[in-house]
């Protein structure tokens, strides 16, 4: 192997390394201060327990962000790192290694020149799947950079049908040879399908969480069952497989769930937690009988490493100083309110990480705790045990704790005792179920508690949405004409004076890639109207004024409003028009969403 790499025809150019295989990838990170000592020893201690390779284990626990590990890599061992999103490979070239051994390995190759081939690999520094592709291939191997994701990506896209589809077709073919009929009355029927439809429930199950799912859907049809994800917020179909075999799997949910698979004419809910590529995953169950079948929906909670800094939420920098203001506040409520989605409890997290100091006693209470906050003491409700939010704050109460968090105000008697929490010289955190900031207020007080109590009590309010974001893979920008980009530089001035002066009167979109599945989305961001207790609104909310009384008052006092937020963030190229729109009403003025 020579000590240059030329990769010829996509836009890399030739960068000279010398490979230092026995360098350790801790080593390399703490010297380049993105890893501490202490964040290592952790990582390796995990390591230790799972098995799992180092580098997987530091971004699936938080504590080195992907694109950084690759970034250092890139400049520590001199090997490029590409994105694999701008290659057009040849189906030869892809073909030149088994599909097992790129998806277990994390690598791909993606160009061949005479007797070399570059490899595109998430561990640069795996010299054994090196050697085991040259002896395959019998070629001298080139290594390049890319994430996991991308090499994943080009994996699916390239050798076709993920494991979950190959598996529900040799499920079907299991299931045609027995001759099952098409509907299941018991359960110990589908056992001459039990090993197959353990396979593919698991296959469902892991695929769904490489995927970046929060949840899946397996939905018996009037011919088929179809199993979908909700990626990014928006539900994705990812295969189908005859009906006949919808019991066998949902069967094999339920029993990870301890459900009763004999009882399939009741609504169940159940609850399993696993360990996936190194990973704690709590899955929450659910079935509903339907006139097909039994639909399953699972929800997959991720407890480690998926917390983010309040900058990382994607908040702008004047609403981050006005959390971060609001925070500071050693009483009080700070209430989070959008529908179910929004990303509320995640903006609760990242307000708790900011707090969380040695100094600071946390506790929380939420139905389900669905990450861990290491320092903190957080409670799981339990309404069969008696264990409410309610009665669950009781006890909170006797624990002398500085910072509570309620995983939502659900009830006037949950409301009662945040706000005496308040009064007592508590910071209490919250979410609620409210449309914008200040009709939070007003639904405190038709809940029962007293005008003069929430006035004193809360202090600010945060209504928020979340909104994809334009794939990086595949962003191009767009020229809008003259009417269309006044008429949105006119509700986000000072946003669009900059924009104008950088890129242009350009807006941004994604053209679909296999990074984004064809949708031209990748992840998800916050839009939000941070709304700050002034006296004016304290006086307001004791007058029983209407919420766009409040709401006026608050935009006078700064008070940035969600469509306007989310306006910003479209010109400046975070996410769409067309994305904007679907989430929250946009002024009219503006229109144009072709």
């Amino acid at each position: 192997m020579g000590n240059e790499l030329e990769i010829n025809g996509n836009g890399v150019s030739s960068v000279p390394f010398a490979m230092t295989p026995r360098r350790r990838l801790g080593e390399i990170l703490i010297d380049t201060e993105v890893l501490t000592e202490a964040d290592l020893e952790k990582a390796m201690s995990l390591q230790k327990e799972s098995g799992e390779r180092l580098g997987s284990i530091l971004v699936s626990q938080g504590l080195v962000n992907e694109d950084v590990m690759l970034s250092a890599l890139e400049t520590q061992l001199g090997i490029p790192r590409v994105h694999l999103a701008r290659y057009i490979i040849s189906p030869d070239v892809a073909q030149l290694i088994p599909e097992m051994f790129a998806r277990t390995n994390r690598v791909f190759p993606i160009e061949k020149t005479e007797n070399h081939l570059t490899l595109a690999m998430a561990d640069p520094l795996d010299v054994f799947a090196m050697d085991d592709v040259r002896i395959m291939t019998g070629l001298e191997v080139e290594p390049v950079i890319a994430s996991d994701i991308e090499i994943q990506a080009a994996i699916s896209e390239y050798f076709g049908a993920g494991p979950g589809t190959k598996l529900a077709r040799e499920v079907e073919e299991q299931a045609d040879a027995a001759d099952l009929p098409k509907e299941e009355e018991k359960p110990e029927d589908t056992e001459v399908l039990g090993a197959p439809a353990v396979r593919l429930a698991n296959a469902v199950i892991s695929e769904a969480v490489k995927a970046r799912a929060s949840d899946v859907h397996i939905e018996p049809q009037e011919k088929d069952v179809r199993v979908r994800y909700r990626i990014d917020g928006v539900l994705r179909e990812v295969m189908t497989f005859p009906l006949k075999l919808g019991p066998a799997v949902t069967s094999r949910i339920k029993v990870m769930a301890g459900m009763d698979i004999a009882e399939r004419r009741l609504p169940q809910d159940g609850r399993v937690e696993l360990r996936l590529d190194g990973e704690d995953i709590d899955l929450r169950v659910s079935t509903l009988p339907t006139i097909y079948g039994e639909k399953a929906e699972v929800r997959i909670l991720r407890s480690r490493g998926v917390v983010g800094s309040l900058e990382e939420l994607g908040f702008l920098d004047d609403d981050v100083d006005r959390l971060k203001k609001a925070l500071q506040n050693p009483n009080g409520i700070i209430l989070v309110t959008g529908p179910t989605g929004s990303g509320k409890t995640m903006t609760l997290y990242a307000a708790l990480q900011h707090l969380n100091t040695e100094e600071k006693s946390i506790v929380t209470i939420e139905d389900p705790v669905e990450f861990r906050i290491p320092g903190a003491s957080q409670v799981q409700t339990n309404p069969k045990a008696g264990l409410t939010f309610a009665q669950g704050l009781r006890a909170i109460l006797r624990q002398d704790p500085d910072i509570v968090m309620v995983g939502e105000v659900r009830d006037r008697e949950t409301a009662e005792i945040a706000v005496r929490f308040a009064m007592t010289g508590h910071l209490v955190l919250s979410t609620f179920h409210t449309i914008n900031a200040a009709g939070a207020l007003i639904r405190l007080t038709e809940m029962g508690i007293e005008p003069y109590l929430v006035a004193s009590s809360v202090t600010t309010v945060i209504a928020q949405r979340l909104v994809r974001k334009v794939c990086p893979y595949c962003v191009e920008t767009y020229r809008a004409d003259d009417a269309t980009w006044n008429a949105w530089k006119a509700l986000a001035p000072e946003i669009a004076a900059k924009v104008e002066a950088g890129r242009g009167r350009t807006f941004n979109r994604g053209r679909g890639c296999r990074q984004c599945g064809n949708t031209g989305y990748l992840g998800r961001t916050a839009i939000c109207e941070i709304m700050e207790m002034t006296g004016d609104i304290r006086s307001l909310v004791m007058q029983g004024a209407p919420a766009e009384d409040i709401e006026e008052v608050a935009i006078s006092c700064g008070m940035t409003k969600l469509a306007i937020d989310g306006v910003s963030k479209v010109l400046l190229g975070i996410t769409s028009r067309e994305e904007l729109g679907k989430v929250c009403a946009v002024p009219k003025v503006i229109g144009g969403f072709g």
